[in-house]
């Protein structure tokens, strides 16, 4: 039964933020290749999210026929409709960011994501700052490491450390380079962190959800077709022209698919199972995962080069991270030996006062 517990709520939950950021990647990737043939991210996003909803829908439609229809009542009403507002202007810094950078640059500011969600956290008191704690002060000192590593990879580029001119790359099969020109950089990583910053806020809002209605498959469905609702008319706004909404060539629709078919649904039924399981601040310390596997796969299908300001500041962040991590796990650690502290106090008073009286 133990080993069971253990592999439900430490080994499973791990694994599946580590496939997550590996879709999330790929996701980035193809979505980076296919603007560059013209996609437009207001279309890609409107054309993900109802490809998202149709996914979901035939399982949503079971789990409704058979456990009946969540209480629409108006605090589980309104934190969806926010989280439907922040995960749309979520998702379109973090895709304009990325079209005027790099999959790298991306994975690189997501970093940022871990340190946004403790201070968002801390603010809405889902967790503590006690400093005369080591452990507090290393999840403070983690998250300015966090901020400072992100800002180092927007703000210096560097010099070249590692080319891809020896790969065989999809920038070359697509007779195309991906690379964004180097003046977008800034611009792009500005975006970027914003988009991140409503990624964080958008795991607090979901924490909240999951307490009232702990049913993932249907909030992500509804989330899903509330994008989807919510993006058509914004994208049919900036843009006009019915021919830039065909899926073509290939790639385009490659990348639709693959992104709301399986992605999309896929991380947001994972991200919300983890922040009703672990939390939220959890879910966003597996965002530094994805730097590396974003630089490795860019450089492969991309031709994108790798530069040490990307270098020095993932050093920086990843710094940061594990310093919050190891306050958090130091705190979580603490907290179970109090409880267990507690329950032994309770369980003595409880037979100091089952003692017979003669």
């Amino acid at each position: 039964m133990g080993s069971r517990y253990y592999w439900y709520k430490e080994v499973l939950p791990c694994t599946a933020m580590v496939v997550v950021e590996f879709t999330n990647v790929i996701q980035n990737i193809l979505f980076k290749a296919a603007s560059s043939k013209g996609l437009s991210f207001y279309i890609f996003t409107s054309y993900c999210y109802a490809f998202a909803s149709l996914a979901l829908l035939p399982i949503v439609f079971f789990l409704i026929s058979k456990n009946g229809l969540p209480p629409f009542k108006f605090p589980l009403i309104s934190r969806l409709c926010l989280l439907a507002l922040v995960g749309l202007a979520a998702q379109l810094c973090q895709y304009k960011g990325l079209e005027m950078g790099t999959p790298t640059l991306s994975s690189a500011i997501s970093n940022l994501t871990p340190a946004f969600t403790f201070i968002l956290a801390v603010f809405f008191r889902l967790e503590q700052v006690e400093l005369r704690k080591s452990s507090s002060r290393a999840k403070i000192i983690g998250t300015i490491a966090s901020i400072s590593g992100a800002s180092v990879v927007v703000l210096y580029k560097g010099s070249q450390v590692l080319s891809s001119i020896h790969w065989t790359s999809l920038s070359a099969l697509l007779q195309q380079p991906l690379r964004s020109p180097q003046s977008y950089w800034v611009i792009g990583g500005i975006l970027l962190a914003v988009g991140y910053l409503f990624t964080s806020f958008w795991y607090i809002i979901q924490s909240q959800i999951m307490k009232i209605y702990p049913e993932e498959m249907i909030v992500v469905f509804i989330y899903n077709l509330s994008l989807a609702i919510l993006s058509v008319p914004v994208s049919l706004l900036a843009e006009s022209n019915t021919s830039a909404w065909r899926l073509t060539p290939s790639i385009v629709a490659a990348s639709v698919l693959y992104s709301g078919i399986f992605a999309l649904s896929f991380s947001g039924i994972v991200h919300s199972w983890g922040v009703r399981l672990k939390g939220p601040v959890y879910v966003a310390t597996f965002r530094p995962l994805s730097i590396v596997i974003a630089a490795v796969m860019s450089a492969i299908f991309l031709g994108d080069d790798l530069y040490l300001g990307s270098v020095i500041g993932a050093l920086i962040l990843s710094a940061g991270l594990y310093a919050v991590l190891w306050g958090k796990a130091k705190e979580e650690k603490r907290t179970a030996n109090d409880d267990d502290d507690s329950g032994l106090s309770s369980s003595a008073s409880l037979s100091d006062s089952k003692v017979p009286l003669l």
